[in-house]
């Protein structure tokens, strides 16, 4: 990336953009925006917030650094992380750390004085597992009486969500992605019942809040007057409507159902003596190279990105449509430190460039740039079960890495068989001939390895 490219998601903000300039991150702070620049840096709350892992490295470029950057402007360069993840990619405890990381970053900066005037869960990015805020201009100075201002974002982005998947047991990741703003306490209002609402939390952050708000609509002069005139919120009791909110979040906790894949990696068709033949072609096509980043597409629970991790990957982004075995993938990670973060995707319909434009949010074909995938049985699910035809399969997994592993799993094998059966043998482009062909077309085969007695075959590949 050595031209100038412009992040489209950051033009909401009037006193900064951010842009991308020869594989590094920058953010441009207009005049308008030096005074809460000039804020951070006293008392060193800049390098305060970056040294206890708060905030992304950030650090301040000379004038004149970039010929093209007005004069007026200030330039900071950002550390550069490995892949930008949005909410509605996350799994329900990734969802629930961020939102207690938010938290706890905005009860620190009262602490200082400052606070965070928006609470867009977008502002919140992980770095391996581990969430980051990114929006240095997001923090300003508190002053005493304010009304917390992003309370209603916050609920939309980060409570709400929670509260809809641990009490109604809705994932909330489509509805999140249908609505890039989050979910709104009104829709979230209609489909809770008497025995949510008796819990406080509940009763004060959506219940009345929802009332809040359709009072506003009826008449909004008289709601914007009284808002104008009443005391506002001590400091004190201001972190402790955090503390609270943040109490109430620790509890919450996913509602226990099985789902399609849950034990795949515990219960699958393959023998012991297929899993070691599996793990040695993995290993041995890690140790060919050298990754930086990886992406491993049908990651299940991360056995294979851990396998990863231990073979000198920097860092692996897992993928899956399996929300609760992806939340339990990343508790392990989380437990274990693996540099392993795993997302929700479903491949059929994998996020594409949403909001403003169709540019505010970027696709995941545009944010994928792996130096190698796995693609471990994931092919016959999209061929069979998806009816996508195996040459469009192969040229969107060859389009996200110069190197990669795939399996293909032959009809025969009980996992395909089982397919078959709901829908009848209709594939006759799915056979073996056919997948070397396609994949011949795009990239060079450079091994094929047999790793199970029904003729699984992992095929390792160096696009043309």
């Amino acid at each position: 990336m050595n031209k100038l490219d412009y992040e489209p998601g950051s033009f909401r903000d009037p006193t900064a953009r951010v842009f991308y300039y020869k594989d590094s991150i920058y953010r441009e702070i207009f005049p308008a925006g030096e005074e809460k620049l000039k804020f951070l840096k006293e008392k060193n709350l800049l390098k305060d917030l970056i040294d206890k892992n708060f905030l992304i490295g950030s650090e301040e470029l000379k004038k004149k650094h970039f010929d093209f950057i007005d004069e007026n402007s200030i330039v900071i360069k950002h550390d550069k992380l490995n892949f930008i993840s949005y909410p509605y990619e996350w799994t329900f405890n990734e969802l629930k750390d961020a939102a207690l990381f938010h938290l706890d970053f905005q009860i620190y900066l009262l602490e200082r004085s400052a606070q965070l005037v928006d609470a867009s869960a977008y502002n919140v990015q992980f770095r391996n597992n581990k969430p980051i805020f990114i929006d240095l201009l997001s923090i300003d100075k508190y002053r005493e009486g304010e009304y917390w201002v992003a309370h209603k974002q916050f609920c939309e982005n980060f409570l709400n969500p929670l509260v809809l998947t641990s009490k109604k047991g809705i994932n909330f990741n489509n509805w999140f992605r249908g609505n890039l703003e989050g979910i709104s306490t009104h829709e979230l209002s209609s489909i809770l019942n008497l025995k949510d609402l008796i819990n406080p939390t509940i009763f004060f952050h959506v219940y009345l809040l929802n009332k809040i708000e359709e009072k506003s609509q009826k008449n909004p002069n008289k709601v914007t007057e009284k808002i104008k005139t009443s005391k506002g919120l001590s400091k004190n009791s201001f972190r402790s409507m955090l503390i609270s909110l943040k109490k109430f979040i620790e509890s919450l906790n996913l509602r226990k159902q099985s789902s399609i894949w849950d034990q795949y990696s515990t219960n699958n068709s393959y023998s012991k003596e297929d899993e070691r033949k599996k793990i040695k072609a993995v290993t041995g096509f890690l140790k060919k190279n050298n990754f930086k980043l990886l992406g491993d597409l049908g990651c299940n629970d991360g056995k294979y990105s851990k396998l990863a991790t231990e073979n000198n990957v920097e860092t692996v982004i897992g993928f899956d449509f399996d929300l609760k075995v992806l939340d339990r993938a990343y508790l392990n990670a989380k437990k274990n430190s693996l540099n392993f973060f795993p997302l929700y995707l479903d491949a059929s319909n994998p996020s594409g460039n949403l909001g403003w434009n169709d540019s505010e949010r970027m696709s995941f074909q545009r944010r994928a740039s792996f130096d190698g995938i796995f693609a471990l049985a994931l092919t016959h699910h999209l061929a069979i079960a998806k009816n996508i035809p195996l040459n469009q399969i192969l040229s969107w997994l060859v389009s996200l890495a110069p190197k990669g592993i795939i399996e293909f799993v032959p009809k025969e094998d009980p996992t395909t068989q089982i397919m078959l059966s709901l829908k009848g043998d209709i594939f006759p482009q799915y056979n073996e001939e056919n997948f070397e062909q396609q994949l011949s077309k795009l990239a060079k085969i450079e091994n094929i390895s047999v790793v199970s007695e029904t003729n699984r075959k992992i095929y390792e590949y160096k696009r043309l």
